[in-house]
């Protein structure tokens, strides 16, 4: 068998410290999408395989192409597809009913069906596609696209007296259309005058037992219809197939021939494939491939089956697989770097603070590969479940996950260890004595862990170096005893973010840790001299590079300036940052849910809400750049999570809709100047990109000289990188030849630093 996808050896992975990782140019956007879970597979000028989120498509040398938002779609999430010969076009209807059709690389959008005010069910259920037109089987009933003139061409509401029903498959005989409702079958001549009166459909009821019936499709140009689990001729309505032990799961039609995917209540699945006289002619049944199949074609003597969980599978001569690389679903939880790594807690809590039984573990980015540990591949992990949180131990790079009810998991290169109460100070949730809530994680300065047991009746834990562990109750009453996100300062504190509207604390533990006569505590909350919240309901926090503490909560954000002196005279309250927009002023995000905060390498803030992702200054006072899923390939305005690669300045955005990335301006400053690279270098021809000079100490002066010393451009420094548009200060591009790079770092002192060559054809 061979299997046209990727999973390294996770910590192989992890501990592979190559700093020439896959990179995409600043500006540019890529997405990470689970392309395991396929819907629907077609055959067109390329074999299409739909996902639940996106597609890709297979060419004749098996080599693959993944289509999304990212390269051209109008939208994610997608209910069906379909294709049309005639026109050599893909029709892809999105679960929102948007519509998106195909032609090689020139995509066209008709949102009407998503933007129409009818009431009613608009899901798109089935397409059918026959000489330029699509017919898409709707909860309303029948709409037709023009595949030519890229419009809706009519709507057909087909239930009786006129009434919507619900359509699952149409097709035509060059007699009749056919339409498998929940009323039951209906049909229509073609040559009727309008199709979209229901008094030209009839139901089709004659020697078949009333109620809806689920597909209807062609074969030897006769209607075979699929009602419940049975298969029948519509002429004479001849039982063609039945079984009571498999469950019809979905029926297609390709090569003139009924294909069938099929469970029973075993958890057996299979294909089976269908002649025209109802002869089981092939099964296609492959445990650990086909699980929970959704589709099947023929092609070229090959069988295409699309699985739930085993991606796209190619039956001929053996079985190739095909599932492009990606993480194993939708990730809400935290993101971390362990240098150009990225780890991603891919578990799932709800708004109230409930597990949700996500089973997907963790996942690993590196190089342009994903790879996941979770309970599908890692059986220690069968009740380990919702990873919420990361923290990387700066001693040995292994990862620490805190699982919300299975308690604290360890990956390391030795194996997988689970603490819970026994080999921790880890207790149950109070009232849920088998749930051990691990919701928040850090390392501070010392080494030391510190651990958020949400729920429990000491929810702060301590995992020290030497691997003893303390539990702190804390001195407040708090709702549930939630505690749930963890940051370390440079001052001996530790904040605690506390759901349930309970606030933020601070935990300041003094000079030595086991000693408990200078801890001190401050809860901060809505109102001055209470610690200045925007809100009690705190989602989200971030230590920036200056030390400041920054505080999201359901109705913006705050600042805290005087984390060094918290216990101080005078008090210590946030500050609420103003933004001037235009020519008005207020609060930044006032009335916004500020769900997550990452700070990049030019300490500028990045935040994501519910109305997508925004890029501000170091200062809060200015707006930068706001993604949308309107105004950017952002997959989803639900912004969960946010993480920044500090190397390469690659932001990675946790969507409702699954994970993308975008390559920014800033990394993580140098401590000096000595390793400068210039990305990319030489500079194609014809290249209209950002070049990038890494490497560089934070807020450089960097100049583009001719050799001869004339200037051509100049900037300062990002974080650790500065970008240049290759024009000269005049706005012109400058001519082909070789370039200096010139850097001024903090002494005042400039040198050259590397060349670049810009290449002929510009």
């Amino acid at each position: 068998m061979i299997r046209k996808l990727v999973y390294g050896l996770f910590f192989y992975t992890l501990c592979s410290h190559n700093t020439s990782v896959a990179q995409i140019p600043i500006g540019a956007w890529r997405e990470h999408l689970n392309y395991q879970q396929t819907i629907q597979v077609v055959q067109g000028d390329l074999i299409y395989c739909a996902t639940k989120t996106n597609l890709f498509s297979v060419d004749e040398k098996n080599e693959i192409n993944r289509i999304s938002k990212i390269n051209g779609l109008n939208d994610i999430g997608i209910s069906c597809i379909g294709w049309d010969e005639l026109t050599q076009q893909l029709v892809i209807a999105y679960e929102n009913s948007n519509i998106d059709i195909v032609k090689g690389s020139i995509i066209k959008n008709i949102a009407d069906i998503q933007l129409s005010t009818i009431s009613g069910n608009k899901k798109i259920q089935h397409i059918y596609c026959n000489n330029g037109i699509a017919y898409l089987s709707a909860g309303l009933g029948i709409i037709l696209i023009d595949l030519k003139r890229y419009e809706i061409k009519d709507t057909w509401i087909i239930g009786s007296n006129g009434v919507q029903t619900s359509v699952q498959a149409v097709t035509n005989d060059n007699q009749f259309f056919y339409a498998a409702t929940n009323e039951g079958l209906k049909k229509a001549p073609i040559t009727a005058s309008n199709l979209a009166n229901f008094s030209n459909w009839n139901n089709v009821s004659s020697g078949f037992s009333a109620g809806s019936t689920r597909f209807v499709g062609i074969v030897n140009n006769q209607p075979i219809v699929v009602k419940n689990d049975s298969v029948f001729f519509l002429n004479g309505w001849i039982l063609l197939y039945a079984s009571t032990s498999w469950q019809i799961m979905n029926a297609s039609i390709s090569a003139n021939k009924l294909h069938l995917t099929q469970k029973n209540n075993s958890g057996d699945a299979r294909v089976i494939i269908l002649s025209a006289t109802g002869n089981i002619e092939q099964t296609i049944s492959q445990p650990g491939i086909i699980s929970f199949p959704k589709w099947a074609i023929t092609s070229k003597g090959a069988i295409w089956v699309a699985d739930q969980y085993g991606g796209l599978s190619k039956f001929f001569n053996g079985v190739e697989q095909f599932i492009p690389n990606g993480p194993t679903g939708i990730a809400s939880g935290e993101f971390v770097f362990s240098e150009t790594t990225l780890i991603v807690a891919s578990g799932s809590i709800n708004n109230a603070w409930n597990y949700l039984y996500n089973r997907d573990g963790i996942s690993t980015f590196t190089e342009g590969n994903w790879t996941s540990k979770g309970a599908f591949n890692t059986p220690l992990l069968d009740t380990v479940l919702d990873f919420i949180t990361l923290a990387v131990d700066p001693k040995d790079q292994s990862i620490w996950a805190g699982s919300y009810g299975g308690g604290l998991v360890q990956f390391s290169k030795t194996g997988t260890t689970i603490f819970k109460q026994g080999n921790s100070s880890l207790k149950a949730t109070i009232g849920d004595p088998n749930s051990f809530r691990v919701s928040g994680l850090a390392f501070d300065h010392q080494q030391n862990l510190w651990v958020s047991n949400y729920g429990s009746a000491t929810p702060i834990n301590l995992k020290k170096p030497d691997g003893s562990w303390k539990s702190f109750s804390v001195p407040f009453p708090l709702v549930e005893n939630a505690t749930a996100q963890l940051i370390a300062d440079d001052f001996n504190q530790i904040w605690i973010v506390s759901p349930k509207n309970n606030g933020l604390i601070c935990y300041q533990f003094g000079e030595n840790i086991d000693n408990i006569n200078d801890d001190r505590w401050k809860l901060f909350k809505q109102g001055t001299g209470n610690g200045n919240l925007p809100s009690n309901n705190v989602l989200s926090i971030a230590k920036d590079k200056m030390g400041s503490i920054w505080v999201g909560t359901d109705d913006g954000i705050g600042i805290i300036n005087c984390n060094n002196n918290l216990f101080g005279v005078g008090g210590c309250d946030a500050t609420l940052p103003i933004i001037q927009e235009d020519q008005f002023a207020g609060y930044l995000f006032k009335g916004q849910q500020v769900q997550c905060i990452a700070i990049d390498g030019a300490n500028r803030k990045w935040i994501g809400t519910q109305n997508g992702a925004w890029l501000i200054s170091a200062d809060g006072k200015k707006q930068i750049q706001h993604f949308t899923a309107s105004n950017s390939p952002l997959l989803n305005d639900d912004v969960k999570k946010i993480g920044i690669n500090p190397i390469t300045g690659e932001v990675f955005f946790a969507t409702f809709s699954g994970i993308c990335s975008y390559r920014s301006t800033a990394t993580t400053a140098s401590e000096n100047i000595e390793n400068i690279l210039v990305f990319p270098n030489p500079v194609p021809p014809n290249f209209n990109g950002t070049i990038a000079i890494k490497g560089l100490v934070d807020n450089a002066v960097v100049k583009i000289t001719e050799l001869n010393g004339r200037l051509v451009f100049q900037t300062r420094s990002l974080g650790g990188q500065a970008i240049w548009n290759g024009l000269d200060y005049t706005g012109k591009k400058i001519a082909t030849g070789l370039y200096l790079v010139i850097v001024r770092d903090d002494t005042g002192a400039e040198k050259i630093v590397t060349k670049i060559i810009i290449t002929s054809g510009r």
